[in-house]
């Protein structure tokens, strides 16, 4: 993984990018209680494919432990950066760092498709996450330790295919956790599922994100789960971050509540006018 020294953004700087949003102002996030989170920094990130520059440039700093929501129209290179965050491509040019030395478990994925593996039962499919502690003395008890955080401890013998949508990204979500991240990397984990099925995943994951305290990056293309779960939601046009904006809703947040329709809609707005400008 490649790493650079540590920076900041300066509040002035952060200022500037939320100005776009009458409702976005800039104060000091809210975390969790403890974090266990790696912070992030980004500098002149640049990916190609072929003679498609995806990323255009990118400069960015996380806090360790923040919640931070990516999002922008399709194509515009939100699940690249997170992949190259995620270790998963290479890079062009440019760093990313994670303020010291990282170990493969620090950083987890988490996917739209839940990626069970059909013949193992719900536990074993947990276990996975653990890599090669999977031999370890406490590797079963590590994994029903993660299916109790995600509520499915009574599921730890069923088979995938007979769980539910939510059921199996709760799986998912269990052995992404089972190693304890340090950054967990989610690509837009929840697209799939129904409407009520998906704000009960949104509520978990903010609460295993507040009791573990890692880092949190989400590509999501609904704006509404961006605000409800992120501490700070990054719009990204054209291969570079157009806005930066903090959210200062107080947690528990509530979803329909004005205060966060009107951040909603003007992060909208400003992606909607993106649509008149091209």
């Amino acid at each position: 993984m490649q790493t650079a020294l540590r920076t900041s953004l300066p509040e002035t700087e952060l200022a500037s990018r939320a100005s776009f949003a009458p409702h976005a102002r800039v104060v000091r996030e809210e975390r969790p209680v403890q974090t266990s989170g790696l912070p992030l920094s980004i500098r002149g990130l640049r990916k190609s494919f072929g003679s498609n520059e995806v990323l255009r440039g990118i400069d960015l700093h996380i806090p360790a432990g923040q919640f931070v929501a990516i999002v922008g129209k399709s194509g515009c290179g939100k699940s690249t950066l997170l992949r190259l965050i995620a270790g998963l491509d290479k890079i062009d040019a440019g760093s990313i760092g994670f303020g010291g030395d990282v170990q493969p478990a620090d950083i987890r994925v988490m996917f739209q498709e839940p990626r069970l593996l059909p013949w193992a039962r719900v536990l074993a499919n947990v276990e996975v996450g653990l890599g090669r502690d999977r031999a370890s003395q406490d590797a079963h008890a590590r994994a029903e330790k993660a299916l109790a955080e995600v509520g499915l401890a009574d599921k730890r013998d069923q088979w995938p295919s007979v769980l539910s949508g939510g059921q199996k990204q709760r799986v998912a979500l269990g052995r992404a956790l089972v190693s304890r991240p340090r950054v967990l990397a989610l690509d837009e984990p929840l697209g799939a599922l129904d409407a009520l099925t998906r704000i009960s995943m949104q509520r978990l994951l903010e609460r295993v994100w507040r009791d573990q305290g890692f880092t949190a990056i989400l590509v999501t293309h609904d704006v509404s789960e961006a605000v409800a779960l992120a501490d700070r939601v990054l719009v990204i046009e054209e291969g570079r971050i157009a806005h930066d904006v903090v959210v200062n809703a107080a947690r528990p947040r509530q979803r329909g509540s004005a205060e966060l329709a009107g951040l909603e809609g003007s992060i909208l707005s400003h992606l909607l006018s993106a649509d008149d400008r091209t």
